[in-house]
């Protein structure tokens, strides 16, 4: 795989994720396979690049003025306020967790998105963050390909604020996925590419092989 791939939501619902369980009320709006190939243990790599925040890749001009005004309507209309916030607006959805899960690791804390994790997995990860707008949860994924190797695939679930919160994600929805999405793909991608380990006869970036 070279390329992210939009999937239907059937493709995040139809898998056993834990998630279901915990996040039962919350409505899957983008399921992506990733253009992170790798085998059977690379889940924890991906769940560190998403972390870092290294995934920006060359955001557009557009992606990159769409969300500048954003984050100043948020910060005009008190959006992303402290108050408004996952422990504050919402409770965490690690109050819902099982026992096993509460138990477990908790996974990373993030560098520079607004995310928390709430648990990981060996092969599935899940963070929240919220607003005024929404309660969002990123959920991470490794499942087996069309060639038998491996992938990441990402889910977006989302509960809006409301009426204003649903207004607001029809509202952004062409931008996420003609706008925001391509370049998000794309750095992912090309982080995935930079940090792969080379293996014997595979080549380097200049053209020689290892």
């Amino acid at each position: 795989m070279s390329t992210a791939t939009r999937l239907d939501p059937a493709a995040h619902t139809t898998r056993p994720w834990r998630i279901h369980a915990i996040a039962s009320d919350f409505r899957v709006y983008d399921v992506w396979a990733l253009p992170t190939p790798g085998g059977p243990g690379d889940f924890p790599r991906l769940v560190r690049q998403t972390v870092a925040g290294d995934t920006s890749g060359n955001p557009s001009r557009v992606a990159r003025t769409l969300f500048a005004v954003r984050w100043k309507l948020g910060a005009l209309l008190h959006w992303d306020d402290p108050d408004s916030g996952v422990g504050s607006r919402v409770p965490t959805l690690r109050d819902r967790l099982p026992q096993d899960l509460r138990d477990g690791e908790r996974g990373p804390e993030f560098d520079r998105l607004p995310f928390s994790s709430v648990y990981l997995l060996d092969d599935e990860w899940a963070a929240e963050m919220a607003n005024r707008t929404v309660h969002a949860v990123m959920h991470l994924g490794w499942v087996r390909d069309e060639h038998g190797g491996h992938r990441g695939q990402m889910a977006v679930l989302v509960k809006p604020n409301g009426l204003f919160g649903r207004a607001y994600m029809a509202a952004i929805a062409p931008f996420r996925h003609r706008i925001v999405y391509p370049p998000l793909m794309r750095g992912i991608e090309e982080e995935w590419r930079r940090t792969t380990p080379l293996t014997s006869g595979d080549e380097t970036t200049d053209g020689r092989t290892a």
